[in-house]
């Protein structure tokens, strides 16, 4: 009898290697949005300082800070990626996932005094987001790379779509851990008093969450992170990676278990003929390709979906609904459901049919709560409605799509360089916006008060996302059904 995993390989030995690789996708989308529920206790807990004035600006920063180890680390996954291996640099992922939580639970370790905020503690604090933000970056870039590289090419496109589903779940499940954790307790009300200083409301009915309860939010992520780090040494290395380093029978021996031995041996040979492929400069295919890939990039984040998934409790909350966490997680189940709405017609409807209507979707959503901040009018739930459609459309489209387009739109000579280029971008945005929309939102002018930035700052979306349809329509090339080698002859056009 012929041995089934010989003639076919084994498919749950595929998923289940895939599988441990997409809790990397979960812990991205897990440590970007942990902010979301801890920002209000974690802004109070710093206006507490004695030997410095914690303003908007300060907490824009400091909510928006792992964004920059995402940048740093999105630059280094290359160099990591070819020197240390994927496994192994998704394993230093997992444990600076693992350190971060535990820091931002107790940035006060070894050298400050636990409860007493300063602005070096403040210092601390970020430098432990910035450790898990470069987590995130290698994440966000090799883990992809692992299940593309481990995956028969004709389920090498469904699994990957799945990393971008398991980034929206994580947000989900963090979501429901913070709703869990606030329990009963309240979130600190912040607002504006004289000379632009912010001033705490009903402190004392908000101590636990200023004193305790963002600490268990962000430690929460060291379980995700530990189970992460540790299943990652019952994965193996990738087979393009073994056979890139001389290890032909390791990776003909992976190869096998997951495509058969019929397979494995042709795999293997296109495999070391792709390896020693030779690379062209950047601009090789013409400036306009490496453009459309960094605006795919820009317009991603430009669009601000991330300051709404980061702060989404306090919009909610400045909305006056009744439980912000409650609707945060709504909106986590929404952002679930059109991100599959995603994965199950890229290949039907194709890659530019989606970008355009999620764009005009998207606009239409900011447009929503544009007027409802400046008609008292209008009840507050247009509001809520008009965000669900946002981050909806955002889902089915830029969210999933921009990452497709970016891992197949560069012929492959340059992919390497030109994924990095915008893969950097992406992040460096992504900290312009998260950086700036609290400044933004809490703007004041005359008799409209803090109703002119909620006004303002989704206006300036709602414009960046006609600017993003257009820019699709006119410049981004349809790449539904084609091969990488297509996209070699259509840029050399």
């Amino acid at each position: 009898m012929i041995d089934n995993n010989t003639n076919r390989g084994s498919k749950g030995y595929l998923f289940s290697i895939v599988l441990v690789a997409v809790i990397g996708g979960l812990l991205f989308g897990y440590d970007t949005a942990v902010i979301s529920g801890a920002e209000k206790g974690l802004q109070a807990f710093f206006m507490g300082a004695k030997d410095f004035v914690y303003t908007d600006f300060m907490h824009g920063i400091t909510s928006s800070s792992a964004l920059i180890g995402c940048v740093i680390g999105a630059a280094l996954s290359g160099i990591c990626a070819s020197r240390l291996g994927r496994r192994k640099s998704l394993i230093m992922a997992g444990v600076f996932f693992f350190l971060s939580a535990l820091g931002s639970y107790a940035p006060e370790f070894l050298f400050f005094e636990k409860g007493q905020p300063s602005f070096s503690l403040l210092i601390a604090f970020n430098l432990y987001r910035v450790l898990g933000g470069v987590g995130v970056g290698l994440a966000s870039a090799i883990c992809p790379m692992y299940i593309a590289e481990v995956a028969p090419s004709n389920l090498r496109g469904t699994l990957v779509s799945w990393n971008q589903f398991a980034i929206i779940f994580g947000q989900l499940v963090v979501y429901f851990v913070n709703f869990i954790i606030l329990g009963d307790h309240i979130a600190p009300a912040i607002q504006k008093v004289a000379e632009g200083i912010n001033q705490i409301m009903n402190p004392g009915e908000a101590q636990w969450m200023i004193e305790t309860g963002w600490r268990y939010m962000f430690v929460s992520e060291a379980v995700p992170a530990g189970l992460f780090t540790v299943l990652l040494f019952l994965v193996p290395e990738t087979p393009r990676y073994l056979a890139m380093t001389g290890k032909d029978e390791q990776a003909l021996a992976i190869l096998t278990k997951i495509n058969g031995s019929a397979k494995a041996a042709e795999i293997l040979a296109e495999i070391k003929a792709t390896v020693s492929e030779k690379t062209e400069k950047l601009f090789t295919y013409g400036w306009l390709v490496i453009f459309v890939g960094i605006m795919l990039s820009v317009f991603q984040q430009a669009v601000g979906i991330n300051a709404v998934l980061y702060f989404a409790p306090r919009i909610f909350e400045s909305l006056g609904m009744g439980n912000p966490m409650m609707q945060t997680v709504l909106m986590g189940i929404v952002n679930i459901t059109f991100t599959l709405v995603a994965i199950f017609t890229v290949e039907k409807w194709g890659r530019k049919p989606l970008l355009i209507w999620g764009s005009l979707g998207m606009a239409l959503g900011a447009a929503g709560v544009a007027v409802t901040s400046v008609s008292a009018s209008l009840p507050p739930v247009i509001a809520v409605i008009s965000i669900m459609v946002y981050s909806a459309s955002f889902m089915f489209s830029w969210g999933p799509i921009c990452w497709v387009l970016i891992s197949e739109i560069f012929p492959n000579t340059i992919r390497g360089a030109a994924v990095a280029i915008a893969v950097a971008f992406q992040w460096i945005f992504n900290f312009i916006v998260s950086s700036t929309f609290v400044p933004m939102y809490n703007m004041s002018l005359g008799s409209m008060g803090e109703n002119f930035g909620h006004a303002f700052t989704y206006g300036l979306y709602g414009v960046i996302c006609i600017l993003a349809a257009v820019f699709v329509w006119k410049l981004v090339p349809e790449t539904k059904g084609k091969t990488l080698e297509d996209m070699s002859k259509l840029w050399k056009k």
